[in-house]
């Protein structure tokens, strides 16, 4: 686990969410791409725990066919999802690599009434032949994207190493303090042995644009979000409004028009609040997202990060690199040592850890030391703890969308914060916070960990008695 490169953090996808839907995805890909496909006659697949319970509102039930299709969510059309989805319903039939198979919707997707022992996010895929089962495979969702496949006999795999293995974040600041570098620096080393520069930076470049086609499509789009919640979209009207009628052709006019508007903190702030609401949004619509580190949490990193390109004094050269950079090792503390899932340990794993990124990075760009920055994200993530997951019908929308602005805002407030004071007098450092996040994700109620059983998800009036 001290081999993570932030490219495993930072992932194209599509929405609603990385766990339920990237990650069943994923790994029905991993199946396939196993699976003695010529011998193959049906193929069942079997949803445990929080998959289960709201795997229908995070269209994991949608993701796991696409998988098995070997459709890629880093390029499929998403808008032709639910036609794609509507011939398996209406034809009973699945096209794997290569062969079409019978698949009954009703009976071979299977939502089960039961946690499983390997995590609350598994899945089972079984296929059968003429004489019977020919494969069966496990899999847990853990939180991100990320894929734990259950390890047959002989399964072996071959560690990466990297030049400057970090677990805590103890490790990066001795780095930082024996080479007199940035955080960003010691994490670009450790890239560079995975991949050359070029190749980094056209990942960074695929990153942000993404998060930037996100952010715009997100803010020039109307209408309710698809589930049934009947969600108003609030970006594009928030957009329209803070820009006065100004007119505008793509992205960079829409920017520019952005930075010569007004610099107000009410005015900033309502932006930082648009662009994350955009981006969970477009993630609800089952859009294309970047994994921040998760999809319900995916709009905290843009927000910030539009935050400091837009609005505050020009700075690097190469500022959304050291962004990402920094942001993405923070997130790497948090998955080894704890949990980016919200099945495990509820919202403080995703908005939390999200926050504590933006903030880190953010502090960086603005010149804070690495101890500063460590500061911001232990700041962002201590005012996340116990945050619970508690979402209404299972969708990815209330209250995980507006979650996304208050950690974003949380997120300048703690760089600020941060900047503003003497690391070495903290009370509380990372590593204490992210242990602390991690007892409280096993103490809290299984109920509010991603199972729509408690909280908001079961509180909500039929009526609102407000209206």
């Amino acid at each position: 686990m001290d081999s993570i490169s932030i490219f495993e953090i930072f992932k194209i996808g599509v929405g609603p969410s990385s766990s339920h839907t990237l990650g069943p995805w994923n790994a029905a890909r991993m199946f396939v791409h196993d699976l003695d496909i010529a011998q193959t006659i049906r193929v069942e697949v079997h949803l445990y725990g929080s998959l289960s319970r709201t795997g229908k509102g995070h269209a994991t039930d949608k993701a796991v066919l696409l998988g098995l299709m070997d459709l890629d969510p880093v390029t499929i059309d998403t808008s032709k999802i639910d036609e794609i989805i509507g011939k398996i319903q209406d034809g009973k039939a699945l096209q794997l690599p290569g062969k079409a198979i019978d698949f009954d919707f009703n009976k071979d997707l299977i939502f089960e009434n039961a946690m499983h022992p390997l995590h609350p996010n598994t899945l089972i895929f079984r296929a059968f032949g003429e004489n019977g089962m020919i494969d069966e495979e496990t899999y847990a969702s853990t939180g991100g994207g990320f894929i734990h496949a259950l390890a047959k006999d002989g399964d072996l795999k071959k560690p990466r190493i990297l030049p400057h293995p970090i677990v805590e974040g103890i490790d990066l600041l001795k780095y930082t303090r024996s080479n007199q570098c940035s955080i960003s620096d010691v994490v670009l080393k450790n890239e560079l042995s995975i991949a050359d520069e070029a190749q980094i930076d056209e990942q960074i470049q695929k990153l942000y644009d993404t998060m930037l086609d996100c952010i715009y499509i997100g803010s020039h789009t109307e209408g309710i979000l698809p589930g049934g919640l009947n969600v108003s979209r609030r970006a594009s009207a928030i957009s329209k409004k803070l820009l006065h009628g100004v007119s505008y052709s793509g992205k960079e006019e829409w920017l520019a028009a952005i930075r010569s508007s007004a610099r107000d903190f009410t005015t900033v702030n309502k932006w930082v609040s648009c662009f994350a609401l955009a981006v969970n949004e477009q993630n609800a619509s089952m859009g294309r997202v970047v994994t921040s580190p998760t999809n319900g949490a995916a709009g905290v990193i843009p927000a910030v990060l539009m935050y400091y390109l837009l609005f505050c004094e020009a700075g690097p050269t190469d500022a959304i690199r050291r962004f990402l950079f920094t942001a993405g090792e923070i997130a790497c503390i948090f998955v080894k040592n704890a949990t980016i899932s919200a099945a495990v340990g509820g919202c403080q794993a995703e908005i939390g850890v999200s926050s504590a990124m933006a903030a880190g990075a953010l502090t960086e760009l603005l010149g804070g030391s690495p101890e500063q920055c460590l500061m911001a994200a232990e700041i962002a993530m201590e005012h996340h703890l116990g945050l619970t997951c508690d979402p209404i019908k299972g969708l990815v929308q209330v209250p995980c969308i507006e979650r996304n602005t208050m950690g974003a805002m949380k997120a300048i407030t703690a760089a600020n914060l941060a900047l503003e004071s003497d690391a070495s007098r903290a009370i509380v450092n990372l590593d204490t916070v992210v242990k602390t996040m991690w007892e409280v994700a096993q103490d809290m109620n299984h109920k509010y960990k991603e199972t729509s059983e408690g909280g908001l998800a079961i509180l909500l009036p039929v009526v609102n008695p407000y209206c």
